[in-house]
């Protein structure tokens, strides 16, 4: 395989699932017990200075899109504040010792999305450590699939939720507070929102509602120079598809809906949200980018 500058076929550029990559992991997943292994862009993805001294908090940084995003945004020339969950302690070391490879400044903030003040803390570490923030990146999300909306309990609808939604909200304020002109907030939507998953109820409705706000938030900053974009990922593969978000038994066709009739891979992200982080993105505002293969959206 190829890294991603090479002129290929995109159906060939990465593998096509199998009955390998059937896994269930416990709790959030980790990007160390996959396999195969997500290409993040640890070995191939070149920088050219289009961040440069700008300051970042991540989220979901320790595996998967936000891995992605971390080091893109890193070697782009931008210091990340890194959010991830405690038990994703091991993949967020790797990714610490990336941006820290980079020449970049790296703060690791472990802490859980779901709690408010967790989420006002970020934005002020990134304050407090960078100096400032003209960036967040809002990526990390909760996704676990149940035949039946019966099977979703109260508690995991409000978990998805609190992860997927409040948690955006939070960190958007508290960022909108402090951000210059100039920055730039990239949220989070999916596939999902356009073409919900029977098993997905929750999630997918979660992933419409960040639509909505991320146009609505988009018209409120413009005018005071911040820009609010989205990203709509496809079929990625990201420990959250072994770690409850897919039946296991769905692994081993996983993304082959799509027309290039494969996953897609978190490095394969990167660019859209180091575009729509950048400044050439600046006349893009409320737009939701979406990079899912071939998939259509409206």
């Amino acid at each position: 395989m190829a890294d991603q500058y090479t002129f290929q076929d995109p159906v060939k550029q990465y593998p096509k699932p199998d009955d390998s990559w059937k896994q269930e992991q416990p709790g959030a997943g980790l990007e160390g017990r996959m396999h195969p292994t997500p290409d993040a862009g640890e070995k191939t993805y070149r920088g050219t200075g289009r961040l440069e001294g700008r300051k970042a908090v991540v989220t979901g940084a320790d595996s998967g899109i936000g891995r992605a995003v971390a080091i893109a945004f890193a070697r782009e020339g931008a210091d990340v504040v890194l959010s991830y969950l405690p038990e994703e302690e091991d993949d967020a070391k790797q990714v610490v010792q990336l941006v820290s490879q980079a020449g970049r400044k790296a703060v690791a903030c472990p802490g859980d999305l779901k709690d408010e003040e967790y989420c006002e803390r970020l934005i002020r570490t990134a304050v407090d450590e960078l100096g400032g923030l003209d960036l967040l990146a809002n990526v990390a999300g909760k996704q676990q699939n149940q035949e039946s909306i019966a099977d979703i309990t109260t508690g995991q609808f409000d978990e998805t939720y609190r992860t997927n939604v409040y948690s955006m909200f939070w960190l958007c304020k508290a960022a909108a507070a402090v951000m210059p002109p100039g920055s730039a907030i990239i949220n989070t939507t999916s596939i999902q929102a356009y073409e919900p998953s029977p098993i997905l109820v929750d999630y997918a409705s979660t992933k419409a509602a960040i639509n909505g706000f991320t146009k609505g938030l988009a018209g409120q900053l413009a005018p005071k120079g911040i820009r609010v974009n989205a990203i709509a990922p496809g079929p990625i593969w990201t420990p959250l598809q072994q770690a409850g978000g897919q039946p296991e038994e769905a692994l081993s066709s996983f993304g082959t809906q799509t027309p290039l009739g494969r996953p897609g891979q978190p490095v394969e992200l990167a660019p859209a949200y180091v575009f729509l982080a950048s400044a050439e993105s600046s006349y893009v505002i409320g737009e939701t980018l979406a990079v899912t293969g071939g998939m259509p959206t409206p």
